[in-house]
């Protein structure tokens, strides 16, 4: 029996607060924010056109030197379309490592927070799906991928909405 993924819901509340400052900083082609008092820029995210989109960022990532060194043992990942514009999600199946990811109608989905979100469950098989391993997992593979100022903002955020 998995233990419960408690805050599971807290997780996606930050990261959706997160996109949102990702956005009004495109919005208004201003990549400096105020975040909490201090003067942060934020890099432009990644955002993709389709699934084979997807698929190349995903192998890139998983070559990254970095993301090799700490996650040595990552074997291959690949992407699938799927039904539906409400989620996308990650599943191990008797073929190998797959993230699932809405059609190009539902962008939300195609942008790079996203799709890291969904290559550290890759990283971390940690139970919960969605506890203390994981958000440490997604917060160290976005400063390696994106930049520490997203690491930080994402570690801050969780912080803000209780997660641990």
């Amino acid at each position: 029996m998995s233990p419960r993924d408690s805050q599971r819901s807290k997780v996606y509340a930050a990261e959706q607060f997160v996109r949102t400052m990702f956005d009004r900083a495109a919005e208004h082609h201003n990549r400096v924010v105020d975040f909490f008092g201090t003067s942060l820029t934020l890099p432009p995210e990644a955002k993709f056109g389709s699934r084979e989109d997807v698929q190349r960022y995903v192998d890139d990532v998983l070559a990254l030197p970095g993301v090799r060194a700490r996650w040595p043992d990552a074997g291959p990942l690949n992407v699938r379309g799927r039904r539906g514009e409400r989620a996308a999600h990650y599943e191990l199946t008797d073929a190998g490592a797959v993230i699932a990811v809405p059609d190009a109608s539902a962008r939300w989905a195609l942008r790079e927070l996203v799709v890291l979100h969904e290559i550290a469950h890759h990283l971390c098989d940690a139970e919960p799906p969605h506890g203390p391993e994981f958000v440490a997992t997604f917060c160290e593979l976005a400063a390696t991928v994106m930049g520490p100022e997203v690491g930080h903002v994402l570690r801050v955020v969780y912080a803000k909405e209780g997660v641990r």
